[in-house]
């Protein structure tokens, strides 16, 4: 009687574990759906080393030097669009989803080294015959600019740096990937709104910022095809190798721009940029965390504006 209950237990366990699988798995959205409310008549796409990038191109095209902007890790295009309206009366510019996020989605080549994506973004202005940008970059998008403005100095007049990723935290090495824990994978098959809002709250000073707006963009570009896993392998194939030897040889003026609330690259970290870059200053933003562009777009635009 004993075993029997056993295996009549198991049987039902099996069966709730099944229709929780069931419940809580998350299929990718259809790209055509998303591209009807994420697309625009401003968006379209361009092949760049076999990458089919999406972005968006504003304003004065016969300007001679355009903006180009590159998001965070985990964003979109979207990101700058407070920005990019309010800069698009007086430059062109340019935004893009990097390789392995939202509506350009996975790199076919499944490569998502920097050294790669900092090579699509060269190929990306060939393509579109821009010999020269302004470049602006946040948090990993910051780290792919000076990377970017350290190999293709003659491509960069001016370099703005929001919060750039680069340097290793506290219990990473330089040279060596990144353990990434093997329960991660269940991230391509099942991923919780819920989940996304918690881990992004800690990116706003103001966590009234994060609306449901916000958090609907982001959950429903991770959910782009190919995305998640993107994402993943991005995160298995990452190095990071000293930025110092790199930083030192950019010359052009940089701007760093900085949330003094900054919860995931503080603000100290700013210092180490200042020593080794020759020609930056920083101009540090009260009250705003690490997404300055979203939580009070006018207090960095402004920054942004007057150096530019």
């Amino acid at each position: 009687m004993f075993l029997k209950a056993l295996k009549i237990i198991a049987v039902v366990l099996t069966a709730l574990l099944f229709l929780a699988a069931l419940y809580l798995w998350t299929p990718d959205k259809s790209k055509a759906e998303l591209e009807k409310v994420y697309g625009s008549p401003k968006t379209a796409y361009v092949s760049a080393l076999g990458v089919n990038i999406h972005y968006q191109d504003t304003g004065p095209s016969k300007n001679p030097i355009p903006i180009l902007f590159l998001h965070g890790f985990g964003s979109s295009l979207q990101t700058w669009d407070a920005w990019a309206e309010d800069l698009s009366g007086e430059y062109r510019v340019i935004s893009l989803d990097l390789p392995g996020f939202a509506l350009t989605g996975e790199d076919p080549s499944g490569i998502y080294t920097d050294q790669r994506s900092v090579e699509v973004i060269e190929a990306f202005l060939k393509a579109l015959q821009i010999p020269k940008v302004t470049l602006v970059g946040n948090s990993m998008g910051g780290k792919f600019a000076w990377q970017f403005a350290a190999r293709y100095p003659d491509q960069v007049a001016k370099l703005v740096l929001i919060s750039p990723d680069g340097y290793a935290s506290p219990g990473m090495e330089y040279g060596k990937k990144t353990e990434v824990p093997a329960i991660a994978e269940l991230y391509r098959y099942f991923f919780s709104k819920t989940f996304l809002a918690m881990n992004l709250e800690p990116a706003y000073a103001n966590p009234k910022t994060l609306n449901d707006a916000l958090v609907n963009r982001y959950y429903d570009l991770m959910l782009a095809p190919g995305v998640r896993g993107a994402i993943l392998a991005r995160m298995q194939q990452t190095v990071l190798q000293d930025p110092i030897p790199s930083l030192a040889t950019i010359k052009v003026p940089t701007l760093l721009l900085w949330g003094e609330k900054d919860a995931f690259i503080p603000i100290a970290n700013s210092n180490d940029y200042l020593k080794a870059m020759h020609n930056a200053k920083r101009v540090s933003l009260p009250n705003i965390g690490h997404l300055p562009q979203e939580e009070q777009p006018a207090i960095g635009l402004a920054a942004l504006k007057e150096f530019l």
